[in-house]
Order: structure tokens, then C-alpha cells, then sequence
């Protein structure tokens, strides 16, 4: 099966894989490790598979009949090993990576086998890759949805869910490619069409070690590109950008100038891609709030990059339809508001949340990983009238909220999991009054309580309902 696949491949792409005939260890059995190690089988790599977690690698079972081997627990590549393509969690210093490295074997991503994998193609697909701390998913499926409405063969991939592996392999047109800084940190030659760092600030220190080293990784996604895209707001996006090859454009809030995009009299305004034009209205930008109108600038930049035409944009951003759990409205009873923003996982996303409401019952906590809340809760002080604290971080949002809002009314949390949620947002029901909006923007990871943020989310939305209804829901289940 395995040689009839890659014939079949080498007489489609009229060239042999740089793959076949090497020695390859796929480290991580999850999603993405699926694909890179089904595609490496497909390429005629001899392909070994580990992981530490037996469960993974158990369900895995059906690529043994295509020839790999699974292998749990490895500390080292076996002998003979000629690349190790690894998970993006995975950090450097994991003994098995960090044994590689010393034994001199070459060490990347999914991301940049995909890469590698797309450059063998006769007709490769083009790539426009967006990275940054927030935004990154909303902005990346605004431009998948503005490349359709110009009938471009186009596909979101990558951070976003599907892996990049499987899009080269689908061979769309075009890849809208969500990339994270891990991803970005085990890719070496990618080198998109178009690429953009929205935002930068404090996420994942506990990884990178510290912001410069962050900053790094978010930066290697201007390497080589045609056209790069910065947020001229953002310093942090403008200070990477300069080290960027090929022409650079930028998008901003305010007015634009030459060679940005930007707002001017409630529409979305290009002077980068030719003569001024009008891209959109304020109105085609949903949901609202400063941060997504950035974000469908940037996804606009992109778009246009590629030459999209103006038309397209307005009808792509009328036709995006916002992903789950990002400023959700969940219910509204008495003049309350209740909303879902459980993917707010750092503060520089809680932020945007707050700054949407002028009057916030605030659900927050979980697992900050490095993270300092101090700016965060300064600057939206003035807003909060009140703070339900929940998850393995809460003592440090307390301290926060002691420093800079002393005076608004503070409750914590201390169950876990659905339970957890449901007592918090009893708590959040007796502060709300008419007007105010009981907001769920943790500013951290969900791991400590949840599956991940989307069961968070899911958590919440029932907690509301059995709140308001007295009807009691089911647990909202991970996965």
C-alpha cells in the first residue's frame, strides 16, 4: 500500500519525495503528529512514532499496516534516525528533542514539513500565514472567508484545527495558515506569500522563557515573504516587522496613510495596494470592537496582497461567521447580559473583552503560565463591578485587584471542573444589576479546571442556563 501511494504521488508531482528512503521519528501521537506521520508514509519515509502517553500512541494503531512503528516513551532517536518532526508543544529542552539535537539530527515542526512537502509540488500552494498573541484564529478565518467570496480555491489551516499537512496534501489553492509560536519555533525555511504578526504582548513565557525569545519565534514568520504585514498600533508588530525582506505594509486604526490600511469616516480604507479605495464599512465588521476591526484589516491586507478585489473583502467580512466562544452572547434575562469569551487565555485578550462593556461582572482565572495581571486589571478598574475568581492562578488576580481596584467586591472559587463554574457564576448573578454584562474572559489557560477553553466555554453557557432557568444541565464534557 505504502509503495503504491508514493508512486502514485511521484507521478502526480513528476519528481521522487526528499523524503523517501529516510529514517524519520514523528515525537507526538496527537492530531498533528497523525497527519505529518500519514503524510512521511506517503512520501516512502521509514517512519517511528512516540509518545508518552500510551493512549495516544494506541490509537495510532492503524498506521502499523502502513509500515510504522510505534514506539512509546522514547528519551532518544534510534539509531539511524536522519530527522525528528516533532509536536509544536513539545519544548526544546525535552529530553528526546534535546538528544537529537546533540546527536546532531535535525529537529522540525509539522508546519515545516508541510513546507518542505508543498515545495516539491510542480504547482505549489500559495501560503498566508498570520501569527500573534490575539486574533489570531478570528483573523485568519476572515480571510479564509473574504479569499471565497472572490472564488479562490482557499482553506483555514494550521493553529486553527486542521493540520498544515493535511491542507498541502488536499491541495487547495491557496492555505490560510494560523500559526502559533510554537509552531514558528521548529520552522526553519517557511517563507509564506504574505504573512502578519498582529499583536505581541506577554503569553507563553513559560515555554519561550521570556518576551524577547517570544517575540523571536512570532518573528520568523516574515522570513522571506513578498509582502509583510505589520499593526502599526502595536509596538511590538512594528518592531518585528523591520527585519522582514520584501515590501512591508501596515494597518491601523486610525486614518491611513501611504502604504497602510486603515479607518477613515466608518469605512475600511486601502492606500497600500494601489490608488485609495474603500474596502468595507465599519457596519460589515462583526462581532464589534476595535480588536476585530483590526483583525479584518489585517485579514484584508492579506487579502489584497494576493489581489483580491475591494468587492470581495465586504462581502467576505459580511459572510464570516465568528468561531465559538469568542465574545459569545449566551443569555440576557433582567437586563443582564452574559457573555462567553472563554478564549480570552491571556490578558492581552481579556483585555479587548473588557474593553468592550462599560460595566463588567468579571469570571476570571485558570493558568496564567508567566503571565502578570497588574496592567490588565489597572487599566479596566473603572469598569469592573465585580470579580468571581476561579482556577489555580486566582490568588494572583486577587492581589492584582487588591492593588489597583480595591474597592470592587471580590469572591473566589476554589471547586473545579462544571462545578466550579457553576458556583462562580451564582456568585457573578447575585453582583449583576441592569445594564451590566457578566463577562467570562479568564486571561488565562483552562487546563487547570477544563479540557481546554472550549469546554470552559461550554461550562459556562450551562451554568447560565441552570442560573436563570433553575433546570439543571448536563455536565458540559470536555472534547
Amino acid at each position: 500500500m505504502n509503495d503504491h501511494r508514493r508512486s502514485r504521488d511521484d507521478e502526480e508531482d513528476g519528481v521522487a519525495s526528499r523524503f523517501q528512503g529516510l529514517q524519520v521519528l514523528v515525537a507526538g501521537a496527537g492530531v498533528s503528529g497523525r497527519s505529518a506521520a500519514e503524510a512521511l508514509l506517503a512520501a516512502g519515509a521509514a517512519v517511528t512514532v512516540t509518545d508518552g502517553s500510551a493512549d495516544r500512541l494506541a490509537a495510532l494503531a492503524s498506521l502499523q499496516s502502513q509500515g510504522a512503528e510505534l514506539v512509546p516513551g522514547l528519551a532518544e532517536p534510534p539509531v539511524g534516525t536522519d530527522l525528528v518532526v516533532t509536536s509544536p508543544g513539545w519544548r526544546p529542552d525535552a529530553p528526546l528533542l534535546a538528544a537529537s539535537a546533540t546527536a546532531g539530527v535535525e529537529v522540525i515542526g509539522e508546519v515545516e514539513l508541510a513546507w518542505r512537502l508543498d515545495r516539491e509540488k510542480e504547482s505549489p500552494a500559495t501560503w498566508l500565514a498570520v501569527t500573534g498573541t490575539n486574533g489570531k484564529t478570528t483573523t485568519v478565518s476572515m480571510l479564509e472567508s473574504v479569499l471565497r467570496a472572490a472564488g479562490v480555491d482557499v482553506v483555514a489551516c494550521g493553529n486553527v484545527g486542521l493540520p498544515v499537512v493535511d491542507a498541502v496534501r488536499a491541495g487547495h489553492g491557496v492555505l490560510a495558515v494560523e500559526l502559533s509560536s510554537f509552531q514558528l519555533h521548529w520552522s526553519e525555511s517557511l517563507a509564506p506569500r504574505a504573512a502578519v504578526v498582529l499583536n505581541l504582548a506577554a503569553d507563553h513565557l513559560d515555554w519561550h522563557g521570556d518576551l524577547d525569545s517570544y517575540g523571536a519565534a512570532k518573528a520568523k514568520i516574515y522570513a522571506g515573504n513578498a509582502v509583510s504585514v505589520a499593526n502599526a498600533d502595536d509596538e511590538w508588530s512594528t518592531r518585528l516587522v523591520g527585519a522582514a525582506t520584501g515590501r512591508t505594509v501596515s494597518f491601523t486604526l486610525g486614518v491611513p496613510q501611504a502604504d497602510q490600511l486603515g479607518v477613515e469616516d466608518g469605512e475600511l480604507v486601502d492606500r497600500a495596494f494601489g490608488d485609495r479605495v474603500v474596502l468595507a464599512s465599519l457596519a460589515d465588521v462583526h462581532p464589534a470592537g476595535p480588536h476585530n476591526v483590526a483583525n479584518a484589516l489585517a485579514a484584508a491586507a492579506l487579502a489584497r496582497a494576493y489581489g483580491v478585489q475591494p468587492d470581495a473583502v465586504a462581502e467576505g467580512l459580511r459572510a464570516f461567521q465568528p468561531g465559538a466562544h469568542r465574545s459569545v452572547p449566551v443569555a440576557e434575562a433582567d437586563g443582564v447580559s452574559y457573555v462567553d469569551d472563554s478564549k480570552a487565555t491571556n490578558p492581552h485578550a481579556a483585555d479587548a473583552a473588557l474593553r468592550a462593556h462599560p460595566r463588567v461582572v468579571w469570571i476570571a482565572g485558570g493558568l496564567l503560565k508567566g503571565a502578570e495581571v497588574d496592567e490588565l486589571v489597572a487599566a479596566n478598574a473603572d469598569r469592573l463591578a465585580a470579580a468571581v475568581l476561579i482556577g489555580r492562578d486566582r490568588a494572583q488576580f486577587a492581589a492584582a485587584l487588591a492593588r489597583h481596584a480595591p474597592d470592587v467586591p471580590v469572591r473566589e472559587v476554589s471547586a473545579g471542573d462544571d462545578a466550579g463554574m457553576l458556583q462562580a457564576v451564582r456568585l457573578a448573578h447575585e453582583f449583576a444589576s441592569p445594564g451590566s454584562v457578566v463577562l467570562l474572559a479568564p486571561a488565562a489557560a483552562s487546563m487547570d479546571m477544563f479540557t481546554d477553553y472550549a469546554h470552559r466555554g461550554r461550562a459556562f453557557a450551562d451554568a447560565v442556563r441552570e442560573v436563570l432557568t433553575g433546570t439543571p444541565t448536563a455536565p458540559a464534557h470536555g472534547g
